[in-house]
């Protein structure tokens, strides 16, 4: 795994450095503002990039969603200290493939972390509620190109278990009955029809949708 560290604190950037090295996963660079972060995201072309929030010039959300438009592949994860819900709806809406606090314990951090190298969204429990309920809001009708009828049934089945909290590739495919190769096409598929970036996307569009589980 090849990670990319933005955070304008030099003693925060060195103590997640070492931490992050002696699990052997591979620092790629250091960015101590947002455009910082999107230059060395084109050159080294990490896996992840741990993205703070505040940070002076181009910030973390600017940051993110260049990030996001020009390189599809490097998956942002906000790593900040700012529990407020705004910051977390406007990163998920940014294109951030996670959202953590500082505060985190480091074993529950790993454990996110590679996830997120799975394709799977950094949420804690807590912060994946938040995003539930907001996104579970009335808004405005949706594009027509993004209208759930564009799924298959399969597709909105997967989407129904994603709402659930089942968001690993291993336990839906065993829910689906499936490999886990076919939950990844399933998965493909879906982000492609309804023009989505990642998994934590899928479940606010989910909620918005009202495919929630045990819907028809």
């Amino acid at each position: 795994m090849r990670v990319l560290i933005a955070d304008d604190h030099p003693l925060f950037r060195d103590g997640l450095r070492s931490l992050l090295e002696a699990r052997g996963i591979d620092v790629v660079g250091e960015a101590s503002d947002g455009r910082s972060a999107v230059e060395l995201a084109e050159q080294r072309r990490p896996d992840i990039v741990l993205m703070d929030l505040a940070m002076p010039g181009v910030g973390g959300l600017a940051a993110t969603r260049l990030i996001s438009a020009k390189l599809p592949d490097v998956r942002v994860v906000v790593l900040t200290a700012s529990d407020d819900d705004a910051d977390l709806f406007e990163a998920i809406k940014s294109g951030a493939h996670g959202y953590l606090l500082k505060n985190l314990e480091s074993s529950q951090f790993f454990r996110l972390l590679d996830g997120v190298a799975q394709g799977e969204p950094a949420l804690t429990p807590s912060l994946a509620r938040k995003l539930l309920t907001e996104f579970a809001k009335p808004t405005e009708a949706s594009h027509p190109e993004r209208s759930p009828d564009a799924l298959t049934e399969r597709e909105q089945e997967v989407l129904r278990f994603l709402v659930q909290g089942i968001t690993s590739n291993r336990d839906l495919a065993e829910k689906l009955g499936v490999s886990e190769n076919t939950v990844k096409y399933h998965l493909r598929n879906i982000l492609d029809k309804l023009h989505l970036q990642n998994r934590a996307q899928v479940v606010s569009y989910a909620v918005r949708h009202g495919l929630l589980p045990g819907a028809t």
